[in-house]
């Protein structure tokens, strides 16, 4: 299945963009779902996949109704627990979201997506409406931060015996953890391995969202260092509502004629890539599927190629260099590259712990788990050279011995 993540800048039209994707993905011949948490003017409103077209399905996500049916289920799971604490229990009518819900709700409609619960038949295209951008880079990076929590507080190989349980808690003196919590950990870290691999499948990119002007330039060079560090590939940056290119106000043309210079640096940019999408303004908000269809109209390139999604080269990659001038080089030396347009030396921080690496480049931090070669070797060095950064590893002697 061919998906497509549309973000971008607040307030760029990111929704009418990732509607205009799927309505055009469908009239394309794919079996298209779009799924957003926001309302599409013109399209069901219902939190099941309700027909929009021929061969264009909607579902909308619905945060509240999702943190209050998974907060009675934990509340029903330790029943009690709760009877034993004398706790009052709470009803559903009372439960107000928490900030954060809305995200796992997406990652649940995710999950569904993945599994196909949502159709027998399976659909060719998702498009999935995600929140600003620097909301959706944190919400992209969530399945892989949650399961490593999950790895560190109960490790499955440390679970003890059901059977040893009751004399291992005599022994230590504190109640062991329960089987079922065990258990729950490894639905939950079975759940979000779904959606960490659809997220960084290959035929999954990312599309950007942006209104061309120069706080637009700049979110969005700021912001691609991001994109790339958390492994990211985007098909295509959107500019949205573009303006005629000559018009007789002068008013309307000092705008265009702004909207024209900073198109020019993001074709400039991209030159190397997809150049950008021009979507047009309507002049008004579109008023529902008809509008949508012809903005999919005048945007050529809009439909993804519901085949691959995996044009874009990987993040990052591993290749062999020589040792330094005077050095030993029959050891080897490895080489972990990845792409980081935009980095800065001085913003970039990189910390080896255990099989892993820390990474921060300014706001942007991510943790790295390490190849299995690059886990029996130290790290002997690390420099950004035209965007992308490469770190070092020399194999350690005590943990991949010499053959000879």
């Amino acid at each position: 299945m061919r998906t497509v993540l549309v973000t971008g800048l607040g307030g760029a039209g990111r929704t009418t963009v990732a509607a205009a994707t799927a309505l055009a993905g469908a009239r394309g011949g794919a079996r298209t779902l779009l799924i957003s948490a926001d309302t599409v003017p013109g399209f069901p409103t219902a939190t099941e996949p309700t027909a929009v077209s021929d061969g264009l399905w909607s579902v909308r996500i619905d945060s509240g109704a999702h943190f209050r049916s998974e907060l009675l289920a934990l509340q029903d799971k330790l029943s009690g627990v709760l009877d034993l604490l004398g706790g009052n229990r709470m009803d559903g009518e009372e439960l107000t979201e928490l900030p954060g819900s809305g995200a796992l709700a997406m990652l649940h409609a995710l999950r569904r997506a993945a599994r196909g619960d949502w159709s027998r038949a399976g659909y060719d295209l998702l498009v999935v409406d995600l929140p600003p951008l620097h909301e959706a880079l944190a919400l992209l990076a969530l399945p892989g931060q949650l399961r490593r929590y999950l790895r560190r507080l109960l490790p499955q190989e440390r679970q003890a015996a059901r059977a040893l349980r009751p004399m291992l808690a005599q022994l230590a003196g504190v109640p062991m953890p329960a089987q079922w919590l065990y258990e729950a950990a490894a639905r939950r870290d079975a759940e979000l391995a779904e959606v960490q691999t659809l997220i960084e499948d290959r035929a999954t990119t990312l599309r950007l969202v942006a209104e061309p002007g120069p706080a637009a330039e700049d979110a969005l060079r700021a912001a691609r260092t991001g994109v790339a560090l958390h492994g990211l590939r985007v098909d295509a940056l959107v500019a949205n509502r573009v303006l005629p290119r000559h018009a007789s106000d002068p008013w309307f043309a000092a705008l265009a004629a702004q909207q024209e210079k900073c198109l020019g640096h993001w074709h400039e940019e991209r030159s190397a890539g997809s150049p950008p999408l021009h979507m047009p303004h309507l002049g008004r908000d579109p008023q529902g599927p008809g509008d949508l269809a012809g903005l999919a109209d005048d945007t050529p390139g809009l439909s993804p190629d519901s085949r691959d999604g995996g044009r874009a080269e990987d993040p990052w990659w591993i290749e062999e260099a020589a040792a330094p001038e005077g050095q030993d080089d029959s050891d080897g030396i490895l080489v972990w590259c990845l792409r980081l347009p935009g980095a800065v030396k001085k913003d970039l921080q990189l910390v080896r712990r255990g099989n892993e690496l820390l990474l921060s480049v300014g706001p942007f931090h991510r943790i790295v788990p390490l190849e299995s070669a690059l886990r029996r070797c130290t790290v002997s060095g690390a420099a950004l050279t035209d965007g992308v950064l490469r770190v070092r590893f020399t194999p350690d002697p005590a943990l991949w011995p010499r053959t000879s």
